[in-house]
């Protein structure tokens, strides 16, 4: 077995992200499956400019025409496609003006032209209809509660489903009997279609609310009522899953085999608290065999009052690092496949048994970063 170091655990981690690209994933779906006629692109996402160039990859001039909204500076625009970037994890007043766009363009797209949506993560976020009554000053305040909660996923797209004027399956209805195909990368436990960018297109389950403030419940009364599965509007919706954790999670087993290493793929989906999985893996990491340790999944975080810089890959790494302490070949690497964790700009982080002494060295407190 080679020696570990922190360039194998980032080739590992690259081979993961090549394998659940948009452009190239699009692209293959599209060529194995491609819908006949020309086309109009809506794809929405942190991914949403990969997505769009793997779809033109495979169509062509079939792409007729196409509206890309993403997050700010993720990715180039596209020759002949409106771009929209937006606030992403928190919505701002593009998010809601790429809500108004979404809308016009799928009312100017011909009736009889197939509609091909491309979604993917921060879909939630960067693109929104909200009911009358409610604006942005409201629907920032929303989202700040649910981030800072320690909420699953799936707990805060069904309240971001309460709300929304297209979530929920609510878009379905404005396809006024248009044909569409979604093509979606899933960052979301279980690959649950209503859950990823809280159900544009599908209808949503029933499932319960999570725990909420009075003001925040008051909003929930104000959408319209969510369509329910066997409504018209889905008969022409078709959706398909074209990358998920469990890609990544194969390609970065076929990486650390690659390079000679014993691969032990636990099928634990990580989930609850971030400091918490991490100190359990952490200590998972020191009483077990040599080799790679793969998971996966989506912890979260409860955010003080006034939170410090990073996210649950930074957050978690960081817990794994005080447990890690004082023990040389011992590495972790945390980071999402998405390119941010959190609001800011880093993927997570790399951590081994002399981080903490590292930090101390210059002065820096582990735990108090942990509690910031």
């Amino acid at each position: 077995m080679p020696e570990a170091s922190a360039e194998h655990l980032q080739q590992i981690y690259h081979a993961a992200l090549a394998a659940v690209a948009g452009r190239p994933c699009t692209c293959e779906a599209l060529t194995a499956r491609p819908p006949a006629g020309p086309v109009s692109l809506i794809a929405i996402g942190k991914a949403a400019a990969s997505m769009a160039q793997g779809a033109v990859d495979a169509l062509g001039a079939q792409v007729q025409r196409g509206l890309v909204i993403s997050k700010y500076g993720h990715g180039e625009p596209l020759a002949g496609m409106q771009t929209i970037e937006a606030g992403h994890p928190l919505p701002d007043a593009n998010s809601l003006r790429a809500g108004q766009a979404l809308l016009a363009f799928i009312a100017q797209t011909p009736l009889e032209q197939t509609l091909l949506f491309l979604l993917s993560g921060g879909t939630s976020a960067l693109v929104e209809v909200l009911p009358e009554g409610l604006g942005l000053e409201e629907l920032r305040r929303v989202n700040q509660w649910l981030l800072g909660r320690g909420l699953a996923i799936k707990d805060m797209n069904r309240v971001r489903r309460g709300l929304s004027c297209i979530k929920g399956g609510r878009l379905a209805r404005r396809l006024a009997g248009r044909s569409a195909l979604c093509l979606m990368i899933s960052d979301v436990p279980g690959d649950q279609p209503h859950v990823i960018g809280s159900g544009l297109l599908v209808p949503a389950p029933e499932h319960a609310l999570p725990q909420l403030p009075g003001w925040l419940a008051d909003f929930l009364n104000r959408a319209p009522e969510a369509p329910t599965a066997g409504d018209a509007c889905f008969a022409g919706v078709e959706t398909q899953i074209i990358a998920n954790l469990d890609q990544a999670l194969a390609a970065a087993a076929r990486q650390a085999s690659t390079l000679g290493y014993p691969v032990q793929r636990h099928g634990e989906f990580l989930a609850g608290e971030a400091e918490t999985a991490g100190r359990r893996i952490a200590r998972q990491l020191l009483a077990g065999d040599d080799g790679i340790h793969l998971w996966g999944g989506e912890t979260s975080v409860s955010l003080p009052a006034s939170p410090g810089r990073g996210g649950r890959n930074q957050h978690l790494a960081l817990a794994a690092a005080a447990e890690l302490a004082g023990h040389p070949g011992v590495w972790l690497l945390a980071a999402g496949t998405d390119g941010s964790d959190g609001p800011g700009e880093d993927a997570g982080a790399l951590v081994d048994g002399g981080t903490r002494a590292r930090g101390e060295a210059r002065g820096l407190s582990l735990d108090q970063a942990l509690r910031a």
